[in-house]
């Protein structure tokens, strides 16, 4: 997992159809996704339940590249090592799920995965001040967590504040909730370099018709890179 400031583009599988997980995560690969990203919610940090471990370690033979996986759980250090072994090559938890998040990002990176930080809309980027040394991506919460669709969150003057932070690192900033072609280019002009999107990548297509995923991944990443089609 090289790094590189290029857009990515990180389909959630939350708008996925659930019956066809793998098959899902082929067809939005073969049309363009970068990263597939995997939002984990326990109905306690959070206000729903969605999948956990086995999920993660059944849809991983069909991802060929990054497997992204958001923890909203609370706590997160005892579902670490499962996570890491179910395949997830990047593993982020939120700084507002526990009292030592950088205890968690020493966890995270001791079990052989990449290290992210989530921040909701309510928390500044000051709370991660003392972690950028300790992580490889930062995802900025332009929702609430809890539920995919909802209305984006203008968060862009805390990630131009966290882009400034992380300054030439080998650091990511990822952007999650209501990612589409009409919020990518705030958020990509901020200095953002991971989009995550669900409904915005998933709508209009099916496993049996996969190339809306690939319109509308295309479109979203020619918002963010100003190259608009």
């Amino acid at each position: 997992m090289s790094f590189d400031r290029s857009i990515k583009i990180a389909p959630s599988i939350l708008a996925a159809d659930f019956a066809n997980f793998g098959a899902e995560c082929e067809a939005i690969e073969a049309q363009g996704a970068d990263w597939v990203h995997v939002d984990v919610m326990d109905g306690h940090f959070v206000p729903n339940i969605t999948f956990g471990p086995a999920t993660c370690a059944a849809i991983r033979p069909h991802i060929k590249g990054v497997m992204d996986v958001h923890l909203m759980i609370a706590p997160v250090d005892p579902y670490i090592d499962a996570f890491a072994q179910a395949g997830a090559d990047v593993i982020t938890a939120h700084v507002e799920a526990g009292p030592h998040i950088h205890r968690t990002l020493q966890a995270i990176r001791g079990a052989g995965a990449k290290a992210g930080v989530a921040l909701n809309p309510g928390t500044p980027a000051s709370a991660v001040s003392e972690l950028i040394d300790k992580v490889d991506l930062i995802c900025v919460m332009t929702v609430n967590p809890g539920f995919g669709g909802q209305k984006f969150i203008d968060m862009s003057e805390k990630i131009s504040a966290l882009r400034r932070m992380i300054g030439d690192r080998p650091v990511h900033i990822e952007i999650d909730g209501g990612v589409d072609p009409s919020t990518a280019p705030l958020v990509a002009k901020a200095g953002a370099d991971v989009l995550v999107a669900g409904s915005a990548v998933f709508r209009g297509g099916s496993v049996s018709d996969p190339a809306p995923y690939g319109d509308n991944i295309r479109a979203i990443r020619a918002a963010a890179s100003g190259t608009y089609v």
